[in-house]
């Protein structure tokens, strides 16, 4: 929900079980763009985590020690934005080993630099030039998008991959970032 971009879907009962089976593996590429509230502090990395439902609030998930279940995002820092020393925002590739729910969005968050416009893990006011790039550009959710989308089919065995670009909301609060 309120994140863009590519996605799956199937047919039959048969190619459902198969892809399934391709994500119960962890045998499908995904590539998510965020563009985050500041910059992770380590230019790429991995944040390995168990995550589950947060004991404060019952409807969002969180980083936790007991419990939950094995959480792996890898990321790359593809772009900063604003003063080198203390960047206002970054446009990071995040890249799924698992898939959890709200997994990116709390692992940003975890590692200090959340998803522009996120309303539950995007604590914290942006700086008043990124937030005018926001509105700017009528962001009206976080700032998540599915990049790309790779797998081989499960019944033909075809190898198939999918990439679209930023939506004109996203590509908007680019172009107002790179004014920084």
């Amino acid at each position: 929900k309120d994140t863009s971009g590519v996605m799956v879907a199937t047919k039959s009962d048969a190619s459902h079980r198969g892809l399934a089976a391709l994500f119960e593996r962890h045998d499908i590429e995904r590539v998510y763009l965020a563009l985050t509230r500041g910059a992770p502090k380590k230019p790429s990395g991995s944040v390995a985590t168990r995550i589950g439902r947060s004991p404060r609030d019952r409807k969002k998930m969180a980083v936790v020690i007991r419990g939950g279940r094995e959480a792996v995002t890898h990321y790359e820092t593809r772009r900063r934005y604003g003063p080198d020393a203390r960047p206002l925002a970054a446009r990071v590739a995040c890249q799924l080993e698992t898939g959890r729910t709200h997994q990116i969005r709390v692992h940003l968050a975890h590692i200090g630099a959340p998803c522009l416009g996120d309303p539950l893990y995007g604590a914290g006011a942006p700086a008043a030039a990124v937030k005018a790039a926001m509105a700017e550009a009528g962001l009206t959710r976080q700032a998540l998008h599915a990049a790309l989308l790779g797998f081989m089919h499960p019944i033909t065995g075809e190898a198939l991959r999918f990439e679209t670009a930023l939506p004109p909301d996203l590509a908007q609060l680019t172009a107002g970032l790179e004014r920084l």
